[in-house]
């Protein structure tokens, strides 16, 4: 008799332990029961005979783990605080029969002929990626990124390896996904939550029999069964896409050039607006200018969020030249921000010099970082101002005061709210191609990389809004949406941007030398922030909000005498039954064990 230590997928719980007739290899997928009913688990280790009575392993099956997947899972389960079954719940477990037909396979990459012509400083870019195992390319919008991708990966498929492309999500790839299969054919397979159980099946089996080389999607293509892999190529690696907002909590661009470490493999990251994280950590290859002949005159309205005369008057005009439009609006957050609408002015945390956001009920505004709290003030503290507002504009109603104001034009709202599967998103974009389309108004689905022709005229609402979001990156993140968003405009006539903001100083300085940014930030974050310091939240939930309180105030006294660490802060969330502590860790070697 043999006795394991299992993990059951998906599931918080510790290793539980069980037995069986004969030798199981780790990693291999069985069959279990806890009080009556059946789970998939993972065998993890096999252990001593306990001292307890143990149940019977029901069955083993074909599937299982491999031990690079394992070693991945349980980096995932130690940083991102999560049990190694739920770690192992993201991935796809290979097959018996995973790559059954080595002989079709290496006649497929031997036939393949390239068609892809890099220009001089494509593959001077190119050159420097192949010359580092964590790299960065920084090009601009319309300088070629994804032609040094697939160039790249043709070299990857000439090696007989395979290549993970990540895109932030599901919007980006109708499009990427025909631009990919154009050229490289049914060795492409595009993986992503909206499949149907059907595509999932044929996907699945292109990978396993070997005869996908390029696996495409958002972040959980990352956790597919490949085997062979040769690159990790992250798309837009700036995007908040790549992080999980459910446990495990991770972030699959960083996951991906672990990933990396582990496969000795290349990683690229890919942007126009990269992170200020990346652009520090990792070498960069820097692409400068675009393919698109045309120019952009940029407009900057100092207004308050709104549909206003100037915004009105500018579709007017395109409409009249039967050309298109775009609206962008910031996602809606969960907190709002108190800006005057005379001045713009808004209201920064003393400590940690990011927005507060306002809370109603307690009539004050809060720091979510260090919880300094003051009273909602009743006129400006720059201009005396009683116009201090709150307001949003949130799509559904900007398509309808659109639509009131232009009625025989087509106006559609394009976000997550109306873009519910991938086969909306195709027929929108295709629509919106077509020209069947005037003004498509959208979040921040509407900036990612999409490729439309038409479009002569981009309005940027919301851009103090996001400035002063309670986040240290606000700067960094509105300014990315500005150029995002804007390069989405102008692809094959001159266009004009509209931008509703108060801090035209600041976006005309940066909006056409994102470097110059980066190397302004840096200074910024030196002293407080990432990439220089660590930030970390931990969170305690309970359905009992005393519970709750009494294990974070005992975190909280054990972390005060820790080397190296300043507690931030410590507070009650928005949920009732969650509570916080906020970290900066100022020692790069230290880790926090919870």
């Amino acid at each position: 008799m043999y006795f394991y230590e299992v993990a059951i997928l998906s599931s918080p719980l510790s290793f539980l332990t069980y037995h069986f007739n004969s030798l199981l290899e780790e990693g291999c997928v069985v069959e279990i029961v806890v009080r009556g009913k059946n789970y998939k688990a993972v065998v993890i280790s096999t252990c001593q005979e306990p001292a307890f009575k143990t149940s019977e392993i029901l069955s083993v099956s074909e599937f299982f783990y491999s031990a690079k997947q394992i070693e991945l899972a349980r980096f995932i389960a130690t940083y991102y605080f999560s049990s190694l079954g739920e770690a192992l719940g993201l991935m796809v477990a290979f097959g018996s029969d995973t790559f059954a037909l080595p002989e079709i396979i290496s006649e497929e990459k031997t036939s393949f002929v390239s068609s892809i012509t890099l220009s001089q400083k494509q593959n001077e870019a190119l050159l420097f990626l192949q010359q580092h195992k964590t790299s960065l390319l920084f090009g601009d919008t319309g300088s070629g990124k994804t032609e040094i991708y697939m160039k790249y990966f043709e070299q990857i498929m000439s090696a007989g390896k395979r290549s993970i492309f990540l895109m932030p999500e599901i919007s980006l790839t109708p499009q990427m996904s025909k631009r990919l299969e154009e050229h490289f054919g049914d060795k492409v397979v595009m993986w992503h939550s909206k499949l149907t159980p059907l595509q999932k099946k044929k996907a699945l089996t292109k990978i396993y029999d070997g005869s996908a080389y390029i696996i495409a999607g958002p972040r959980s293509a990352l956790f597919l069964p490949i085997k062979d892999l040769g690159i990790i190529v992250v798309d837009e690696e700036h995007d908040d896409s790549y992080k999980s907002s459910s446990r495990p909590r991770y972030n699959a661009r960083d996951l991906a050039i672990y990933m990396g470490k582990i496969h000795n493999i290349p990683v690229v990251l890919g942007s126009a607006t990269p992170s200020l994280s990346s652009y520090v950590k990792f070498p960069h290859a820097r692409l400068k200018g675009g393919h698109f002949s045309s120019d952009k005159e940029f407009i900057y309205e100092r207004s308050v969020e709104s549909l206003s005369p100037l915004i009105f008057q500018n579709l007017k005009n395109t409409l009249e030249a039967k050309e298109q439009s775009i609206v962008f609006l910031p996602t809606r957050a969960n907190f709002k921000y108190l800006i005057c609408g005379d001045c713009g002015h808004t209201y920064e945390c003393v400590f940690c010099s990011i927005g507060m956001s306002i809370h109603q009920k307690a009539h004050a505004l809060k720091c979510h970082y260090c919880n300094f709290t003051q009273a909602i003030p009743q006129v400006c503290s720059a201009c005396g101002s009683s116009h201090l507002t709150s307001t949003r504009l949130g799509t559904a109603e900007a398509v309808k005061n659109i639509s009131e104001i232009f009625p025989h034009a087509t106006t559609e709202q394009f976000d997550r709210d109306i873009i519910t599967t991938a086969n909306k998103l195709k027929k929108a974009l295709q629509r919106f191609n077509n020209s069947e389309i005037d003004i498509l108004v959208g979040t921040q689905m509407l900036s990612k990389g999409h490729d439309y022709h038409g479009v002569t005229l981009a309005v940027v609402l919301g851009m103090d809004n996001m400035l002063n979001m309670s986040d240290y990156r606000s700067r960094e993140k509105a300014l990315s949406s500005l150029i995002q968003v804007a390069g989405r405009s102008g692809r094959a006539k001159n266009a004009k941007v509209i931008v509703q903001s108060f801090n035209e100083e600041f976006f005309s300085a940066f909006v056409a030398n994102y470097e110059a940014f980066l190397i302004d930030e840096m200074e910024y974050r030196k002293e407080l922030y990432p990439p220089y310091k660590k930030l970390c939240r931990i969170l305690f939930a309970d359905k009992n909000g005393l519970k709750a309180k009494e294990q974070m105030l005992r975190m909280q006294e054990n972390l005060s005498h820790a080397p190296n660490i300043e507690i931030v802060g410590y507070k009650k969330c928005a949920s009732e039954w969650q509570i916080s502590i906020d970290l900066r860790f100022y020692s790069e070697a230290i880790k926090v064990r919870i």
